[in-house]
C-alpha cells in the first residue's frame, strides 16, 4: 500500500481496539499521540518506510535521549524530552504502520520489546550521571541510577517472563483483566492503589522525562542538582518496590495458571 489514505491508516494501521489496550497502550499514546501518529505513519508509508525501521528510530531516538539528559543544564533536559516525545511518536508508527501493510511479525513484535527495555534502562542511567553533577565514569549517584535501570529492565522481565512461562507450559497467552487481579483481597487493594496512582511509570523514559525537565527548571532557579537528585531517589525506590511488588501480584494472580 505505497499511497494510502488517512482513512485507511486511521482504519487498518489504527483500529479502535489499539487506542482501547488497558496495559498496553501507553496513557500519553492516550492523551495525543495517537491523535498525531496517523500523519507520520502516513508520510511513512508513503516514504516506503518498513516497520522494523520505524522501530530502529523509536530506540535510536530513546537512547539518545539517555545520553543527552547525562549532560548538565536545562538544555539538555528539554531535548531529551523532545527525543523522548519523538520516539514516542516512532513507537505508535511502526505498529500502524505494519498492520497497514501487512507486515506484521513476530521479529517486529520482538525487537519492539527490546526497544523498550533498552530506552528505558538508559534513560535512567543518563539520570544517574547527570545527578553526579561532573563528567566522571564513578559516583553514589551514577551506582543508584545503574541500580535503578537494572531494577527497571526487572519489572519488565517479570511481565515479559509470564508469557514465556506459560508457552513453555502449553498456554496460551492471557492479558484479560480478571486473569490481572490477585487472588488475595489485600493485593487486589494495593494493585488497584497502584494503578491510580501510577507511582511505576516514574520508571518509564516519557514520564520520567517530564519529570527530569521539572526538575532542571527547579535547578536552574535555585541552583545546585538537589530536585534531580530527589527524582533519581524516587526511581530508586520505585523501582526496588516494584520490583517485590509485581512479583507478588504475578504469583497470586491467575496469569500463571
Amino acid at each position: 500500500m505505497p499511497r494510502p489514505t488517512m482513512n485507511q491508516v486511521r482504519a487498518e494501521g489504527q483500529p479502535s481496539w489499539v487506542v482501547e489496550r488497558v496495559n498496553d497502550e501507553h496513557l500519553f499514546g492516550r492523551l495525543y499521540m495517537r491523535k498525531l501518529s496517523p500523519r507520520a505513519t502516513w508520510l511513512l508509508a508513503r516514504l516506503g518506510a518498513s516497520p522494523n525501521a520505524v522501530t530502529a528510530a523509536f530506540i535510536v531516538c530513546g537512547v539518545a535521549a539517555g545520553v543527552v539528559v547525562a549532560f548538565g543544564g536545562l538544555a539538555t533536559a528539554i531535548i531529551a524530552a523532545v527525543l523522548v516525545q519523538a520516539g514516542l511518536l516512532f513507537d505508535c508508527s511502526d505498529g500502524e504502520l505494519a498492520r497497514l501493510t501487512k507486515r506484521t511479525s513476530v521479529g517486529g513484535v520482538y525487537l519492539d520489546r527490546i526497544g523498550h527495555y533498552l530506552c528505558d534502562a538508559a534513560f535512567i542511567i543518563g539520570l544517574g550521571f547527570r545527578a553526579q553533577g561532573h563528567l566522571t565514569t564513578s559516583g553514589r549517584y551514577i551506582t543508584a541510577g545503574l541500580a535503578a535501570a537494572v531494577l527497571a529492565i526487572l519489572v519488565k522481565a517479570e511481565t515479559d517472563n509470564v508469557v514465556v512461562a506459560r508457552a513453555a507450559a502449553g498456554l496460551t497467552g492471557s492479558h484479560d483483566n480478571a486473569a490481572l487481579q490477585p487472588r488475595g483481597s489485600g493485593l487486589a487493594q494495593l494493585r488497584r492503589a497502584a494503578s491510580v496512582l501510577k507511582v511505576h511509570r516514574i520508571i518509564q523514559a516519557i514520564e520520567l522525562s517530564v519529570l527530569v525537565l521539572i526538575a532542571a527548571i527547579i535547578d536552574a532557579a535555585r541552583g545546585g542538582l538537589t530536585a534531580t537528585r530527589v527524582v533519581l531517589l524516587a526511581c530508586l525506590i520505585v523501582a526496588a518496590l516494584m520490583v517485590v511488588a509485581h512479583l507478588a501480584a504475578i504469583m497470586a494472580s491467575r496469569r500463571l495458571s
